[in-house]
């Protein structure tokens, strides 16, 4: 998954950076070049699809160390007690790090290790005590979908190895909280698969732009890749929606439109629909407990009542008995 851009720190010819113009991005963007220039262990937290595996790789090829290769170690393939061997191969496949400077290491998934796993990472990580040759202690990158913390109390998780990984823990938000960087998004990887494919970039509708703010995307910025790349290939919105599923449908219950129909009204009876669709959806799995939905919908309790007024669903739980 390729998501290079430019922050606003950075020039871009210098450097390629994470897609986003959200304060969040251009924040944790200014922050991973400063972490870069360091050695210091990096534990990258966030949701299936937000991009951990980019973050590690761009700070790696920001660092003075770009020149060697890092090595990704897939904490997920590992069987229990095999973690020590499967990382000595990968290591002398790498060289060793006195040949030419210190190597970068990115566990992915360090939360999917077992117990007996997690202790045998121990036993070759750095204890965070100066060696006198720098350059022979490898650089740890780490990433996690769950919370280590919330795993600790659980007894999932080693403290000792938390604190030896987590240097730095840089947190990566999920889509639904940044969704102003949809479009940015979506029109580099339009763009992307159109290049791939030979083809012109097909342009989105506001219509169609402010239906994509309306979905939650749990698989964020990997699902909106998905629904890109079926844009691409389809060369039809509505087809590449029906084709991925989860996405509520773009369509019309009205009569067709004469050619002369408002495209701003177009989306905002697009976008009613689908908050409609979503509001629903989240109603029905709390069993209609309205504070319940309004946490999950991340509204208010009060604007969640009126829009239910406002959507006609009042009228569809007084149908339910």
């Amino acid at each position: 998954m390729s998501l290079s851009a430019t922050s606003t720190t950075v020039s871009p010819t210098n450097h390629s950076f994470v897609r986003g113009l959200s304060s969040t991005i251009e924040a944790l963007n200014s922050l991973v070049e400063e972490i870069a220039r360091t050695n210091i262990p990096v534990l990258l937290m966030g949701e299936s699809g937000t991009g951990k595996e980019v973050y590690g790789r761009l700070i790696h090829r920001l660092s003075k160390h770009s020149h060697r290769p890092l090595k990704k170690v897939s904490c997920r393939a590992v069987e229990q007690g095999e973690f020590l061997a499967v990382l000595k191969s990968e290591l002398r496949e790498n060289g060793s790090p006195a040949e030419d400077g210190l190597r970068t290491l990115f566990l992915d998934g360090i939360d999917e290790l077992d117990l007996e796993n997690q202790k045998a990472l121990l036993s070759v990580l750095p204890d965070g005590e100066v060696d006198e040759d720098r350059s022979r202690r490898d650089r740890i990158i780490a990433s996690t979908s769950r919370d280590l913390e919330k795993e600790i109390e659980t007894g999932r998780f080693r403290r000792e190895l938390y604190f030896r990984i987590n240097g730095v823990c840089l947190r990566l938000p999920p889509l639904r909280e940044r969704k102003e960087d949809i479009q940015v998004f979506m029109r580099h990887f339009l763009a992307k698969h159109a290049a791939e494919l030979g083809r012109e970039a097909p342009a989105l509708s506001e219509a169609e732009c402010e239906f994509l703010a309306t979905h939650d995307w749990p698989g964020n910025v990997r699902e909106l890749e998905n629904l890109a790349r079926r844009i691409v290939l389809l060369g039809d919105f509505g087809k590449a929606l029906e084709e991925l599923g989860g996405i509520p449908r773009l369509e019309s219950t009205q009569p067709e439109q004469p050619l002369g129909f408002s495209l701003k009204v177009a989306a905002r009876t697009a976008s009613r629909r689908a908050e409609r669709e979503l509001i629903a959806k989240a109603l029905e799995r709390t069993h209609w407990n309205r504070k319940r939905a309004a946490r999950e919908l991340q509204i208010s309790y009060k604007s969640l009542l009126y829009k239910i007024k406002q959507t006609g669903l009042e009228d569809k739980q007084k149908d339910r008995g």
